[in-house]
């Protein structure tokens, strides 16, 4: 077997075996030695002018490079795969690569690249080794522009904020540049987010309840306060006349027991101030929205008035909240 001159094997070394047709007749090799390694699946054309040097499934990160290899230098990650590259945990899975180039560039959308034409690229990008990334404020608005579904638009914006990726300013920046080209459900997500929305499923209890014929206005994310001035946990909802809490247990946030143990630290403490919580899960709010609303109701009614008897104050509404729900 041919062995790499030593240019060529340090350059595929630093692009995880992942090169490009003018790379390959830099070093020496011709179109037909080319075909004749793919041929016999010893390389892999993946892209135009875009070999891996290896066979069998491409990385993540070798579906990046490539991706970047074949778009050019001024191309820049967008979409789910720049936030796959962040560590976005509620995105949905996808293998396609989304690229934003300045308008005038040539290239187009093969296989699993796409390339959106932009008439300006995102001012802060990040540098990774072989390529760069949008921003994290441009990268979620581009990717949210893609899908279609509100649950997963929602997943992404309030995990934006919530673990700190951007804020709702760069948030809002992003959303007016993109103007109204396919920003319906991104507006939506932002505008609950904006109101103190911390996850997708709390949006979805807020939906559920919304259509409540009995229920009076919900504090959501309330920060609440004992009479000596003591920080009670802030639940995801309140109805202050009843003192009923509103949680929305997310399997996320109990991988461990240490996590749960806080959760049942959070129950507790809002117990003992004569609060009862009620705990739902988001397979509960998709699946049976109507016992969750009639649950509700019925603990609401079976406790009106209790809520002035109790030594819990409620802060006014104020701005967006901190991570300290569950």
């Amino acid at each position: 077997m041919r062995e790499h001159p030593p240019e060529l094997a340090e350059l595929a070394e630093r692009q995880q075996q992942i090169v490009t047709r003018a790379q390959l007749l830099t070093a020496g090799y011709d179109d037909m030695y080319l075909y004749r390694q793919a041929r016999r699946g010893l390389w892999q054309r993946i892209l135009p002018a875009t070999y891996a040097l290896v066979t069998g499934v491409l990385t993540e990160e070798q579906t990046r490079i490539s991706a970047a290899l074949y778009a050019g230098p001024q191309a820049q990650l967008t979409g789910l795969a720049a936030l796959t590259w962040y560590g976005f945990r509620q995105i949905p899975r996808s293998t396609d690569v989304h690229l934003v180039m300045p308008h005038h560039a040539r290239r187009r959308s093969v296989g699993y690249v796409h390339i959106r034409r932009a008439l300006t690229l995102d001012a802060r990008p990040r540098s990774a080794a072989l390529y760069s990334v949008c921003s994290p404020a441009r990268a979620v608005v581009d990717a949210a522009r893609d899908l279609r579904q509100l649950r997963q638009v929602r997943a992404i914006i309030a995990e934006s904020v919530q673990r700190g990726f951007t804020d709702l300013a760069a948030l809002d920046e992003e959303i007016r540049r993109a103007r109204r080209s396919r920003t319906a459900l991104v507006r939506l997500a932002y505008a609950e987010v904006l109101a103190g929305t911390r996850s997708a499923p709390e949006a979805e209890l807020r939906e559920c309840l919304a259509g409540s014929r009995v229920l009076p206005e919900i504090r959501w994310n309330p920060r609440l306060r004992t009479a000596d001035d003591a920080v009670l946990p802030t639940p995801d909802g309140y109805l202050i006349d009843s003192a009923v809490a509103l949680e929305v247990d997310s399997q996320e946030y109990h991988f461990s027991p240490s996590d749960w143990a806080r959760t049942l630290e959070r129950h507790n403490e809002l117990s003992r101030q004569g609060i009862l919580v009620l705990h739902f899960t988001p397979a509960q709010l998709r699946r049976h929205p109507g016992r969750i609303r009639q649950t509700v109701e019925d603990a609401y009614e079976s406790r009106r008035g209790i809520g002035d008897t109790l030594r819990v104050q409620v802060d006014p509404p104020g701005s967006f909240p901190s991570a300290a729900g569950g």
